[in-house]
């Protein structure tokens, strides 16, 4: 089960401000929000992005985090989610395909990176990666592949780089990329390949001694896609947000937390 958050921020007060651009008033009364499915990594944007929403449309907003193939499987299983905000494009097309969610509401996002990083202080600037090339760590975190897309574009990335032999024996696997960066921070890994945007903040930044930008394989890429959920019982208020994530604000956030935003 992913986490529910009941932070300040994530069960977002009204705000004082509504999208009269867009012509929409928030009707949602004091024990409403609009429940988002987020994936473990865009957490940390997804905080900022749907505090700003909320304070400029009135409408609360409720986050759980976890990887995408749990969250997923969840949704399969009934979870009373609105919205579901995918590390990856396959499985909000699989909701589309199965009627599980709205098809017309399904958009890629964002674009996540992927980097290497160490938080040993005998590896440092560029050593991280000739530490993974000659096999001279003692793991390697990722997430999991089977449930993670960062995972999945992980292990793309070994094979490609025809390192996946050496580092296979040596891999640690987090259920998500969150877990797969504590592996690092906690000393339980010397290397781990992890999502750009967990290096945004100065304290996640402060224990990290070398990192190091990887290229995905092109049909490994991590595009992030997002789907309003059939079962919603705010329609309104979730394609509102969804057009909400499409705005120079929301486009603003998502690439201060490090990802690329598609266009078009």
């Amino acid at each position: 089960m992913p986490t529910n958050y009941s932070s300040p921020l994530d069960v977002i007060r009204p705000g004082a401000l509504l999208l009269l651009a867009l012509g929409v008033f928030a009707s949602a009364s004091a024990d409403e929000s609009l429940h988002i499915a987020v994936a473990s990594n865009f957490r940390n944007a997804a905080l900022e992005i749907t505090e700003t929403f909320t304070s400029e449309s009135e409408i609360q907003v409720r986050l759980s985090s976890g990887s995408t193939g749990k969250l997923y499987a969840q949704i399969v299983n009934g979870a009373p989610y609105d919205v579901f905000l995918a590390a990856d494009m396959q499985r909000p097309r699989l909701l589309a395909e199965r009627g599980d969610g709205l098809k017309d509401s399904l958009r890629r996002y964002v674009d996540g990176k992927l980097v290497l990083i160490s938080a040993d202080h005998d590896i440092k600037d560029g050593d991280c990666l000739k530490a993974l090339r000659d096999g001279s760590f003692g793991k390697l975190a990722i997430a999991n592949p089977a449930t993670a897309p960062y995972g999945a574009a992980a292990k793309a990335y070994l094979q490609a780089a025809d390192l996946w032999d050496v580092a296979e024996a040596k891999i640690v696997m987090g259920e998500s990329i969150a877990q797969a960066f504590l592996f690092v921070a906690t000393g339980n890994a010397t290397l781990g390949i992890v999502s750009a945007s967990q290096l945004v903040s100065e304290n996640t930044r402060a224990g990290i001694s070398c990192r190091w930008a990887i290229d995905v394989p092109d049909d490994s890429a991590v595009h992030q896609g997002g789907i309003i959920l059939n079962r919603t019982k705010m329609p309104d208020e979730a394609r509102l947000f969804m057009e909400f994530l499409r705005s120079d604000t929301a486009t603003a956030l998502m690439v201060a937390h490090g990802y690329e935003v598609p266009t078009g």
